[in-house]
């Protein structure tokens, strides 16, 4: 017995295909084409207005904060200043209570400068400098001035004037106290004016010799010694006319007043 061949099943039948599937174009549109397309579309757009106005307002706003903030950097830059001033200031350290820890270190006190003139503490005027007293050899003659010339000798004081009469003033006479400060004055004159000398003695610190008139007005003698300080030299000095009558005063060479004579005629009269 033949057996049966099996049937073959029919072909299958295609299948249409979903319509939710693209397709390509039938008929694609060349390169050049698709580019023309984009372009006409693109033109077709109209752009809308440039928003300036808001763009300035966004300005405007950035600006008011960068200033906002460099302010505030300013004012915290002068208040960092200001606390390092104070900060830095010196300031004394005030006494710890007893214990153990470090000892406080002493500030040194601010000591500011100033170009005010020192305040006197008395009316009195400072006493003038010492005369510098010229010491010179027995027998020396000293030019006083005028054709006056005057020198010293262990006897005492010389002197001869321009009609070349001399004359002596002895320290060695008795008349004279060298134990204690003293002046002694001689004068020779006419309207003029008049030539001062004298002697000054019982001290070794003589730092000057005034004649003084009636109205305080004073001219400084000048000073010589013999050498190894004696104690006693002899003063001179001219004056002019109208001084009046005049006193010599003998200070030391602190300026304490030593000695002086009264008032005594000048010698310049008429």
């Amino acid at each position: 017995m033949t057996p049966a061949r099996p049937t073959t099943p029919p072909d299958p039948q295609p299948q249409p295909h979903s319509h939710s599937r693209l397709q390509p174009h039938p008929h694609p549109l060349p390169e050049p084409d698709l580019r023309a397309a984009f372009a006409r579309a693109a033109s077709d757009v109209t752009p809308g207005p440039l928003p300036l106005e808001a763009v300035r307002s966004a300005g405007r706003a950035r600006r008011r904060r960068r200033t906002t903030a460099l302010s505030a950097l300013s004012v915290l830059a002068v208040a960092t200043a200001v606390v390092a001033v104070v900060v830095l200031t010196p300031v004394r350290p005030s006494p710890s209570a007893p214990g153990p820890g470090p000892a406080p270190v002493a500030v040194p006190p601010t000591v500011v400068p100033t170009s005010a003139p020192p305040v006197r503490t008395s009316d009195a005027p400072p006493p003038p400098d010492p005369t510098p007293i010229r010491v010179v050899a027995s027998g020396e003659r000293v030019n006083a001035g005028k054709g006056w010339k005057v020198w010293l000798t262990a006897e005492g004081k010389h002197w001869v004037g321009p009609d070349g009469y001399e004359n002596v003033r002895s320290v060695t006479d008795g008349n004279i106290d060298l134990g204690a400060p003293g002046v002694s004055h001689q004068s020779e004159g006419n309207a003029k004016g008049a030539f001062h000398s004298g002697l000054y003695y019982g001290t070794r610190t003589a730092g000057r010799v005034e004649l003084r008139n009636a109205e305080g007005r004073a001219v400084v003698a000048a000073l010589l010694e013999l050498p190894g300080r004696p104690g006693w030299g002899v003063w001179y000095v001219h004056t002019g006319p109208g001084m009046g009558d005049v006193s010599p005063v003998l200070y030391d060479r602190a300026g304490k007043l030593l000695s002086e004579l009264p008032l005594l005629p000048t010698g310049d009269g008429p």
